[in-house]
C-alpha cells in the first residue's frame, strides 16, 4: 500500500526518501502549486498522482491526458505524476512537453475526458504544480479541489490494476494547425512575438506563420529554463517594458506576450503602449457585437467597469456578466451561459465556437486579436483602443500575504469597506454606489471609479487593481492614497511586487 502523505518531513533524511511530502498550501482554489522539494517531494507528486487516478475513478473516467512545461524538473515531476495515475489504474496518454491549452487541445484530440497538465505557469523557478480536468473544456474548481485534497492528504487512496502509458506523437502538430484556423489574414502584418524563454517559443512563432503573420519578429523565443531576462509573464512590467522597446525599435504593428504555459496572452499596441487584457477583450467584444447581436460576455472583477456602459455592446443587445477571478471560474461560467467570450484582466481569454473551443488558450486569443485587425484593415491597434471609452487602469499590484493569512486579511477588508458605504462614507470625496463581494471586495464609486482587493488564488499574497474614470493621477491616488494606507493597518500585508 502506498504510504499517506506527511507535511513535516525535510530533505536529506531517510523519511523524506520513504514518505511522500505534501504540504496542504499547495491545494489552491482551481490549481495546485508547491514549492518543489521543501513543499512536495517527487513521492508527494506520485501521492497526487494516486489521489488524482482515484477520483478521476469516482467520476468514472480513466484516461488522462498528460504533458509538461519546459522548467529544468518538469519532465520529473510529470513521470512522478504518471506513476501514480497508473497505479490508481488509469491510461495515460503523455503527449510531450506540451503548453496548457495545447494539453486541452488534447482531451479533444485524443477523445480523453481527463488532462493533467505539469506545469507552474508564470510562477517563478522552484514552483511546479498540476491544472487539471474532468469535463472539458473545464478545469477542476474548488470543489473538486477539495475533494482531491481530501483524498491526497488522508492517504484514501485506491490502487487499481489495468493502469498504462501511451506516448502520443503529433499532438502539437495537429494544435497548431488547430489554433491557425482561427485567423487566416489578408493584411500584411509584422509582430513581435515576446516568449521569455519559456515553453511558448517552441509553438507561438511557428502557430503566428501559419496564421498568415507576414513577418514574425521573434523575441526571446529561444527555450532556456533559466528564464535569464524575466519570467515569462506577459502582466509583469518588465516583461511589457521589454516588449514595447521592441515595438518601437522594428516598427511592428502590435506584439503578442506569451506566458510560461502559454494560456495567457499580453499585448502592446503599434504605439508600444500596454493593452490589458480586459480593454483587448472589450475591443474584440465591440467589433463582434454587431455579428454576433445579443452575445453575452463574462469579465472577471479586476477587468475595466467600461464593459457595463459600453454605447456599441447596448446597441446590439450584449450584456456582460463581472465574475470571479480565475480561469477556472471564468471558463466554467462561460461555459455554462453559453457565453460568446470571456475576458480575465491577467490574459486568460476564452472563447467559444465558432471562435474557439472554450477553454484559455493564448495563441488562440492572438488569432482573434489578428482576424480583428483584419477585419478592420483601416485601423491600428491604437486606433481600436483610442475608441474605447475613456477609463485609466492600473497594474495588478500584489503584496505579499501568506496563504494561511490573506484571506482572514481580506475578510477584514471587505467589512471595512461594507461598513463604510453603510456608514454613507466616501473614498477621496466620492459616494460609495456599490461593494461587490463575489470575490474579494470591488468598491464601486459614484464616477465609475473602482477600487480591487482579494486574495490570489494561486500564490501567498493578495490582489490590488484600481480603476479612474478621471485620469492617471486620479488612478495613482486611489491606490496610494485609499487602498495602499488601508492595507498597511493590516500587519500580514508585506512588499509589493510592484506599484504605481
Amino acid at each position: 500500500m502506498f504510504p499517506p502523505p506527511r507535511a513535516d518531513l525535510s530533505p536529506n533524511t531517510l523519511a523524506y526518501e520513504a514518505i511522500p511530502l505534501v504540504k496542504a498550501t499547495g491545494f489552491r482554489e482551481y490549481d495546485a502549486r508547491w514549492l518543489l522539494g521543501p513543499e512536495i517531494s517527487l513521492l508527494g507528486v506520485q501521492a497526487l498522482g494516486l489521489g488524482l487516478a482515484t477520483y478521476f475513478h469516482e467520476l468514472g473516467q480513466s484516461k488522462v491526458a498528460v504533458g509538461h512545461d519546459f522548467r529544468s524538473y518538469s519532465l520529473s515531476v510529470k513521470q512522478a505524476l504518471t506513476l501514480g495515475l497508473i497505479a490508481g489504474g488509469c491510461e495515460v496518454l503523455d503527449i510531450g512537453p506540451a503548453l496548457s491549452p495545447m494539453a486541452y487541445f488534447a482531451q479533444f484530440d485524443l477523445d480523453a475526458p481527463c488532462v493533467a497538465m505539469v506545469t507552474a505557469s508564470h510562477n517563478e523557478n522552484g514552483w511546479t504544480g498540476v491544472k487539471m480536468g474532468a469535463q472539458r473544456p473545464l478545469t477542476f474548481g474548488p470543489d473538486e479541489m477539495g475533494r482531491l485534497k481530501t483524498i491526497v492528504l488522508d492517504g484514501a487512496f485506491q490502487e487499481r490494476a489495468g493502469g498504462r502509458l501511451v506516448r502520443v506523437d503529433g499532438v502539437k502538430e495537429r494544435y497548431i494547425a488547430d489554433v491557425a484556423t482561427r485567423a487566416q489574414l489578408t493584411r500584411p502584418l509584422r509582430v513581435v512575438a515576446a516568449c521569455g524563454n519559456g515553453t511558448a517559443g517552441a509553438f507561438a512563432p511557428e502557430a503566428l506563420r501559419r496564421m498568415g503573420v507576414a513577418e514574425v519578429i521573434e523575441m526571446d523565443c529561444d527555450l532556456d529554463w533559466t528564464f535569464p531576462k524575466y519570467n515569462p509573464n506577459p502582466e509583469d512590467h518588465v516583461m511589457l517594458q521589454a516588449m514595447a522597446a521592441r515595438v518601437r525599435e522594428t516598427g511592428a504593428d502590435l506584439a503578442l506576450g506569451f506566458d510560461g504555459d502559454g494560456d495567457r496572452c499580453g499585448v502592446v499596441d503599434d504605439t508600444g503602449e500596454e493593452i490589458f487584457a480586459d480593454k483587448i477583450g472589450l475591443m474584440l467584444a465591440r467589433d463582434l457585437a454587431p455579428t454576433h447581436k445579443g452575445a453575452k460576455f463574462i469579465v472577471d472583477v479586476k477587468s475595466t467597469g467600461l464593459f457595463a456602459t459600453d454605447p456599441i455592446l447596448a446597441a446590439n443587445g450584449c450584456s456582460t456578466v463581472y465574475w470571479k477571478t480565475g480561469h477556472s471560474y471564468i471558463k466554467r461560467k462561460t461555459a455554462e451561459i453559453g457565453a460568446l467570450a470571456g475576458f480575465e484582466k491577467s490574459g486568460h481569454f476564452f472563447f467559444n465556437a465558432p471562435l474557439g473551443r472554450g477553454y484559455d488558450c493564448a495563441l488562440t486569443a492572438a488569432a482573434n486579436i489578428l482576424a480583428m485587425l483584419d477585419r478592420n484593415p483601416d485601423k491600428r491597434l491604437s486606433d481600436l483602443k483610442n475608441a474605447l471609452p475613456v477609463a485609466y487602469t492600473s497594474l495588478t499590484m500584489s503584496p505579499h500575504c501568506a496563504d494561511e493569512q490573506k484571506y482572514a486579511v481580506v475578510d477584514r477588508i471587505v467589512a471595512d469597506y461594507e461598513a463604510l458605504a453603510k456608514a454613507g462614507g466616501t473614498i477621496l470625496g466620492r459616494r460609495i454606489a456599490e461593494v461587490i463581494t463575489v470575490n474579494g471586495v470591488r468598491v464601486a464609486l459614484e464616477d465609475g471609479s473602482w477600487v480591487l482587493v482579494r486574495a490570489s488564488s494561486n500564490k501567498p499574497e493578495l490582489v490590488v487593481v484600481v480603476e479612474s474614470t478621471r485620469s492617471a493621477d486620479d488612478m495613482r491616488a486611489l491606490f496610494r492614497e485609499e487602498v495602499k494606507p488601508r492595507l498597511a493597518k493590516q500587519p500580514e500585508v508585506g512588499a509589493y511586487n510592484q506599484e504605481i
